[in-house]
């Protein structure tokens, strides 16, 4: 393991923006990308699985260990995001056949391994419902000290988007957020509140697929889908919610971030799963997120297409 390197496990419910996020981590070889896993989410366990496994080839990905996790949440009834992503959770453009495979563990089992044979303390970037590390959490609580933090998609301290109150990831299983943001880890929160800012627009999907090539075509591709989406509901272009966490690791001076003490509604009829966000302190409790609040948007866009220019033309990481 590299001593000037990030190690990090991506956690996440591919998903158009899972996707594009996972093609920037990918792509900055300054992340140390130790593994990843899946979570029920936008679709279910098995459709977010294979999604992973197409990205994974398209990306050329072939070294890293990969895993399937929790088909459900830890409280109530899985519901998915198809009327946002398609019921593949990636529709669009055709990916290739899978031509990597799982390593044998689970999600959880294959985080406690990574945790326990890493020399650094390793970030944890979950892009998806938190089930995953909420359940590495309650199994494996010795291994806390070797998680660095958490840099995750995920909530809103002033707006939901599944409900007025919450956002996707959360109210998928509020608990299990509720347990992450319990922890006493380091959590750095991309919430509706930076993500909404941080879209590509039409002309941007052109910048994106001028580069060439396998990946940055498919991008492009992926873009104008979840833009047919969201144009409907009268946004300007594509918001990528879920690369925002990895922008907080390979480029924070790009973004606004505030303390802040931050809790989970598990219980409220009408803000189930709502990010409680307590900005004047009136709790009285020491902050326990960075909650981002704002983007350089021409410089997220640049590093979007950064990124898609480091693959090579047939999708395999440049050297």
């Amino acid at each position: 393991m590299s001593k000037d390197r990030t190690p990090i496990i991506l956690d996440g419910d591919p998903g158009h923006d899972d996707a594009i996020a996972w093609v920037l981590a990918f792509a900055w070889p300054e992340l140390e990308i130790l593994g990843v896993s899946t979570v029920s989410g936008n679709a279910p366990i098995a459709r977010t699985t294979r999604n992973m496994l197409q990205i994974m080839t398209l990306l050329g990905v072939r070294d890293i260990p990969l895993a399937q996790g929790a088909q459900r949440p830890i409280v109530g009834e899985m519901f998915t995001a198809a009327s946002v992503h398609g019921d593949s959770g990636l529709d669009g453009p055709k990916l290739p056949e899978p031509k990597v495979g799982l390593c044998g563990l689970g999600a959880i089992e294959l985080m406690a391994k990574l945790l326990g044979e890493s020399a650094k303390p390793v970030m944890l970037v979950p892009i998806g419902p938190l089930t995953n590390i909420a359940g590495l959490l309650l199994a494996y609580p010795e291994l806390k000290a070797k998680i660095a933090g958490v840099s995750m998609m995920g909530g809103g301290l002033l707006m939901g988007n599944w409900t007025p109150a919450a956002e996707f990831n959360i109210l998928v299983d509020p608990e299990a957020a509720a347990i992450v943001f319990e922890s006493g880890l380091p959590i750095t929160m991309a919430g509706l509140d930076v993500t909404e800012k941080a879209y590509l627009r039409p002309d941007d999907f052109g910048r994106v697929r001028a580069v060439g090539g396998k990946v940055a075509t498919i991008v492009a591709d992926w873009l104008e889908y979840f833009y047919q989406f969201h144009k409907k509901l009268g946004y300007s272009g594509a918001p990528l919610h879920d690369a925002v966490a990895i922008v907080a690791l390979i480029q924070p001076e790009i973004l606004t971030i505030r303390e802040v003490y931050v809790q989970v509604e598990t219980q409220g009829e009408y803000c189930r799963g709502a990010t409680v966000g307590d900005f004047f302190g009136r709790a009285g409790r020491t902050p326990n997120v960075k909650a981002i609040m704002d983007v350089d948007r021409a410089a997220f866009v640049d590093l979007i297409v950064e990124a898609v220019a480091k693959y090579r033309g047939g999708g395999e990481r440049n050297a």
